[in-house]
């Protein structure tokens, strides 16, 4: 049903029950030197036919290329029946379950969804999710930092090897509250945090984030990382790929007591590409830090028939109690991205979604195998990896993507913006929606363009 906003004699009328001449005398508690001076850059306004076409030409330039990237946001197969579900009305239309008696489907998807993620991460508890995955780093962080009560110091160890959007995001949301990010470099011939290099006496702080996999697709040595975290006091904060726990060990298990909290984006579980989201976090916890969770938590219980129900519990938010108590402000969440990851893992069960993460894996180790053999390309890190790798190029990478585009192709994503120091190198991903012909074309065409490149560079220029 299209929108239709209130007439202007509308607008007057009520502002006239409430005694206030104009909409803006309702926020005159904000200062005048607070208050936008204007939109400069909103485009103006379009009709509805106008707009249809311009989203009509956008979607049209949204071409079905062959991804060969992964950085944060893969490309799986998602069954049709999952999103045939998601979108039924009972689903796309619900919001925020308050009335228990209204929503105890909605609620019981959530249960069972967080049921699910801490199986998957071998946690006590999971959160009805979070906003994506470089937030929930945010708010796990955060949410270390009330629960760490040997530490005072709000020093946070965050490895290089943590995507550098979430590092980013999570730096902007908490620097403000004191807390401070201390780098730890990355092992330059593996990719990953070597623990022989970590100081025997770092002093006080208050978690190691552990991301596992890394940004770079290589696997840390995550016994050895956490243990070394709870020796000195700290606690560990997993990031990781929900679709990689199927086969990896999850973090529950992770060194002698396990990770404290894990945080990730959970797009990898029934959310299409989409031209960059909307994605959904995932966040999960021990029973000891339960109470420390933002965001909401559904529990089952049972009524004075003895019948099961559903009902949101631990709502720790700034609605609900002083706004001084709150553990966060998060308002709602990615509910209909939480309905179709749902969907998705009851669809693929514990079997389906460990044979989809062999299969990403077994394509980029084939992937792997035969782009290190391309002259003027080599395998950049020489750890065991999930379904991402880096490669190093003789000729600049830009040129090779931009080539690569040219023929459908979305060869990867270039790492010298975010390391300086891997400036002609290229994050590659398949998935196991990637045939071996889909390999072959990326490999000829790799090869191809590289061997171009170099003969180039070699001609002798003469004037």
């Amino acid at each position: 049903m299209p929108f239709i906003p209130h007439t202007e004699d509308e607008i007057q009328e009520m502002l006239a029950a409430i005694g206030v001449q104009e909409i803006n005398s309702l926020f005159d508690e904000i200062p005048a030197a607070l208050r936008a001076k204007g939109l400069e850059k909103v485009p103006p306004g379009m009709s509805e036919m106008d707009v249809s076409r311009l989203m009509r030409e956008r979607a049209a330039e949204d071409q079905r290329a062959l991804c060969f990237a992964g950085a944060g946001a893969y490309e799986h197969h998602i069954p049709a029946a999952v999103w045939e579900l998601t979108t039924r009305g009972e689903f796309y239309s619900a919001y925020t379950p308050y009335q228990a008696e209204a929503s105890q489907g909605t609620l019981q998807l959530l249960y069972e969804y967080q049921s699910m993620m801490a199986k998957l991460t071998g946690m006590d508890v999971s959160n009805a999710s979070l906003y994506d995955g470089a937030s929930s780093l945010a708010e796990a962080v955060l949410m270390a930092v009330r629960a760490n009560r040997k530490s005072k110091s709000k020093r946070i160890l965050m490895p290089r090897t943590v995507h550098p959007h979430y590092r980013a995001v999570a730096h902007t949301i908490v620097h403000h509250q004191g807390i401070t990010f201390e780098e730890l470099d990355y092992d330059r011939e593996g990719g990953h945090i070597d623990v022989n290099s970590l100081p025997a006496e770092p002093g006080e702080f208050t978690a190691l984030v552990i991301p596992q996999p890394n940004f770079f697709g290589a696997l840390e040595d995550v016994d050895a990382l956490t243990s070394w975290a709870h020796q000195h006091n700290a606690l560990v904060i997993a990031v990781v790929n929900p679709m990689s726990l199927a086969i990896l060990k999850p973090p529950g298990q992770w060194g002698d007591i396990g990770a404290d909290i894990v945080c990730g984006d959970g797009q990898p579980l029934g959310a299409p590409l989409s031209s960059g989201g909307p994605y959904f976090g995932i966040m999960c916890c021990r029973q000891d830090y339960v109470r420390q969770m933002p965001g909401r938590i559904i529990g089952r219980t049972t009524d004075l028939d003895g019948k099961q129900g559903f009902a949101l519990t631990l709502q720790a938010r700034e609605q609900h109690i002083r706004r001084s108590k709150a553990t966060s402000n998060i308002c709602t969440n990615q509910g209909l991205l939480v309905t179709a990851a749902t969907i998705y893992m009851s669809l693929m069960g514990p079997r389906g979604l460990q044979e989809v993460a062999r299969a990403s894996h077994a394509n980029t180790r084939k992937l792997s195998e035969q782009l290190a053999q391309v002259a003027g390309v080599s395998k950049r890190f020489n750890r065991p990896f999930f379904h991402e790798a880096v490669f190093e190029f003789d000729v600049p990478v830009t040129d090779v993507m931009h080539d690569l585009s040219e023929q459908g192709i979305v060869g990867g994503v270039s790492l010298q913006d975010y390391y300086p120091e891997l400036g002609n190198c290229l994050l590659v991903c398949a998935t196991e929606t990637r045939t071996e012909a889909d390999i072959a074309t990326y490999v000829d065409n790799v090869s191809r363009i590289a061997g171009s490149m170099q003969a180039s560079k070699a001609q002798p220029n003469i004037a």
